[in-house]
C-alpha cells in the first residue's frame, strides 16, 4: 500500500490585531494632548480651583469695582482672596523700617493681596489705591516672558525720559536702595496707580485692568492731597515765623537800646534836680516823656507781634500734629498720640 507524501510542518500563524497599534498610537496622542492641553491652562485651571467656591466679600468687590478692575483684574485680584484687615490683625505683610509705612502686600506664586484697613474718612482712597497696587503685582508675577521684557522696557523708558514727579522719583529712589531686584516690579505698580497721565502705549497696557485708570490715580491724588497740603502749610507757616522771629529778634535789640538811653537819659534827670537845676530838669522832662511813650509804644508792639508768633507757632503745631495723626492712621505699626 503506497505511503502518503510526508506532509510539510504547518508554519503557525500569527494573528495580530491590526487596530491595537492604532488605537494604542491614539490613546498615547490623546493623553499628550491632554497633558498639553493641561500645561496650556494650567493657570487657568489654577484660576477656576481657587474662585469655584469663592464669593468675595462686599467689601473686596467694592473696592474692585471702585477701582474699575477690568473682569481679567477681577480675577487676578479674587485668586488671590483679598483680606481688608485692621492693625490688630495686619501681621501677613513684613513690617517697614523707620522710613517705610507698610499698606498691603502681595505673598508671590497668587498667595494672598493683603491690605491695611484704613476708616478716617480723610483717608479715603488708601484701601482703594493699596488693593490696585498689589493686584498689579499679582498681575506682573503672571506676565510670561515676552510680555514681561515688554512692559519692563516701557516702564524703564518712561521712568528715565518723562517721571516728572518729585515724590514718585523718591520712592523709586527707596525701592532702588531697599528692593533693587524689584525695582521694575514696584514702578509696574506704581506707575500704574498714582501717574493721571502714561504715555499712550503704557496707557493701552493698563487697560488690561482698569476700565477708567484715573479712578484709581484720582483715589491716591485724594488721599495724598491731605499731606501735601499740610505739609505745605506747615512750611508756609515756618517761613513766616522765621520772618516773625526776625522782626521779634530787631524789635528786642532796638526797645533795649532805647531803654539804655531812656536810663541815661533819667539819670540825667535826676542829676539836674538833685543839684537844683530846676530850669535844665524842666526843659527836659517833655522829651524823656516823649521818649518813654515811644518805648511804651514799641513795648506793645513786640508784645502783639510776639502774642501772634505765638499763635502761629500754636496754629503750626496743630497742623503737624494732624499730619501725625494721619500718618498714624496708615501705619500698622504706629500706637496713638495723646493730645
Amino acid at each position: 500500500m503506497p505511503m502518503p507524501p510526508p506532509q510539510k510542518p504547518s508554519t503557525p500563524v500569527v494573528r495580530r490585531k491590526r487596530t491595537s497599534r492604532p488605537i494604542a498610537v491614539l490613546v498615547t496622542f490623546g493623553w499628550l494632548g491632554v497633558l498639553l492641553l493641561l500645561a496650556l491652562n494650567r493657570q487657568n485651571i489654577y484660576d477656576w480651583w481657587k474662585l469655584h467656591n469663592y464669593t468675595p466679600p462686599a467689601t473686596v468687590a467694592q473696592i474692585a469695582t471702585q477701582d474699575t478692575m477690568t473682569s481679567y483684574a477681577r480675577k487676578v485680584f479674587y485668586v488671590n482672596q483679598p483680606a481688608i484687615e485692621d492693625k490688630t490683625s495686619f501681621t501677613q505683610c513684613p513690617a517697614g523700617d523707620e522710613k517705610t509705612i507698610v499698606l498691603g502686600c502681595y505673598r508671590g506664586g497668587q498667595n494672598g493681596i493683603f491690605v491695611l484697613g484704613v476708616s478716617d474718612p480723610r483717608l479715603n482712597g488708601v484701601e482703594q489705591v493699596t488693593a490696585a497696587h498689589e493686584m498689579l503685582h499679582a498681575a506682573y508675577d503672571r506676565l510670561s516672558a515676552k510680555d514681561r521684557a515688554a512692559v519692563d522696557a516701557m516702564l524703564q523708558d518712561y521712568y528715565q525720559h518723562d517721571l516728572a514727579d518729585a515724590r514718585i522719583k523718591a520712592t523709586i529712589e527707596d525701592y532702588r536702595q531697599s528692593e533693587p531686584t524689584a525695582l521694575v516690579n514696584e514702578m509696574h505698580s506704581i506707575f500704574g496707580t498714582e501717574i493721571a497721565s502714561l504715555p499712550a502705549p503704557l496707557e493701552h497696557y493698563y487697560q488690561r485692568y482698569f476700565t477708567n485708570r484715573q479712578a484709581v490715580t484720582g483715589f491716591a491724588g485724594q488721599y495724598q492731597a491731605e499731606f501735601t497740603s499740610r505739609a505745605d502749610a506747615v512750611k508756609a507757616d515756618d517761613a513766616r515765623l522765621a520772618t516773625m522771629k526776625t522782626e521779634i529778634t530787631s524789635q528786642q535789640a532796638d526797645l533795649k537800646t532805647k531803654r539804655a538811653a531812656l536810663d541815661a537819659e533819667s539819670n540825667h534827670l535826676q542829676q539836674a534836680r538833685s543839684s537844683g537845676d530846676i530850669a535844665a530838669y524842666n526843659a527836659a522832662v517833655p522829651g524823656y516823656n516823649a521818649s518813654v511813650n515811644s518805648y511804651n509804644a514799641g513795648v506793645d508792639s513786640l508784645q502783639a507781634l510776639v502774642a501772634q508768633y505765638n499763635q502761629l507757632v500754636s496754629e503750626r503745631n496743630a497742623i503737624a500734629l494732624e499730619t501725625q495723626q494721619l500718618t498714624n492712621e496708615i501705619n500698622s505699626q504706629a500706637t496713638t498720640i495723646n493730645q
